[in-house]
């Protein structure tokens, strides 16, 4: 199959395409480059630097290159700017979104993938986040991920269409430093960038009703994601039609202040955090419950917190060499 990755230059869509081509699948990369990487993509996997919103060329090139598979990440994902830009999150995600499975189906393409992402449950009040918790996101970039699973999920019912909603939880870690991601907007980045600031940590709150008061989240290493992206791929393939949603996590927490810890473990930097107020909307636990991929895909992530901070602190070292101690 060959298959078009709509965001194959960020982060996550690098390491899709990676593994993607790795296990033997032809991989096209779509991305307009806004915070992708021309340089991540690998040599021999054609890139089309386009938008979502411009459903000639997607036509284009899904008849070009004769793709029989979509995996879409492009998206707008900072959940502080979607409060400030809805209509433009609106518009980048929802409608790029609706004109992607209108070329996609116009093409007849069998199977579609989508990235979704925890931020569809908002405050859940329960230990671990089933595929069946109420979704009630507290953010419009979370609403746009719900209101693209369920037009995902109608196109498939009204045209045949195999597809996947995958919930994203806290994704970290590289597969190779070259790949590491760049933004800061993320918990272990945050924390690399006050540690070679020479500041503390910062921790936004730790009145929260967990062990040690500060919030618990679960994270999974972006190879084992990208590495779900391919089971996942392939189930849509065998079963045509299909209609998946699932939860991408470890099923394991890990609380703010403990991580902290063990990033300065990692670092050999041992800077004690400081404790600033609560962000609003910051929920005191969100985990995954990982019970349904595993008897549908035969997948389960083979990486631990340890692998993530370690390899993402090659990848910032790599581009920020200062950070090392001497």
């Amino acid at each position: 199959m060959t298959w078009l990755i709509t965001g194959g230059a960020g982060y996550i869509g690098a390491h899709v395409v990676r593994a993607m081509t790795e296990a033997g699948e032809r991989a096209v990369v779509y991305d307009d480059l806004s915070t992708g990487l021309a340089e991540r993509v690998p040599d021999g996997v054609p890139l089309v630097v386009g938008s979502t919103l411009d459903g000639g060329l997607l036509g284009r090139v899904l008849a070009d290159h004769q793709v029989t598979g979509v995996v879409h990440l492009a998206a707008k994902k900072q959940v502080g700017e979607s409060v400030d830009r809805p209509l433009h999150y609106y518009r980048e995600n929802v409608e790029g979104l609706r004109i992607l499975l209108e070329a996609v189906t116009t093409a007849r393409v069998p199977s579609f993938v989508f990235s979704s992402s925890a931020a569809v449950y908002g405050m859940p009040d329960v230990d671990l986040v089933t595929e069946e918790t109420p979704c009630v996101p507290m953010s419009p970039y979370g609403e746009t991920k719900l209101a693209g699973e369920w037009l995902v999920r109608a196109t498939g019912r009204a045209t045949g269409l195999a597809t996947a909603s995958l919930r994203y939880f806290n994704v970290a870690g590289t597969a190779s430093p070259e790949l590491a991601d760049v933004g800061v907007f993320n918990l272990i980045p945050m924390v690399f960038e006050k540690l070679t600031e020479g500041a503390p940590p910062r921790i936004f709150g730790d009145d929260y009703p967990t062990p040690d008061g500060t919030c618990i989240r679960d994270y999974i290493h972006v190879v084992d994601l990208a590495e779900a992206h391919v089971a996942v791929a392939r189930a849509l393939r065998a079963a045509p039609g299909r209609d998946l949603t699932l939860n991408i996590g470890r099923g394991e927490g890990v609380s703010v202040r403990d991580m902290i810890d063990r990033i300065n473990t990692v670092t050999g930097h041992h800077r004690p955090a400081i404790v600033t107020p609560r962000r609003p909307g910051d929920p005191a636990r969100v985990v995954a419950s990982a019970d349904r991929i595993t008897p549908e895909l035969g997948w389960k992530a083979r990486y631990d917190v340890q692998d993530m901070i370690a390899s993402a602190w090659e990848g910032w070292v790599r581009r920020h060499p200062g950070a090392v101690l001497d």
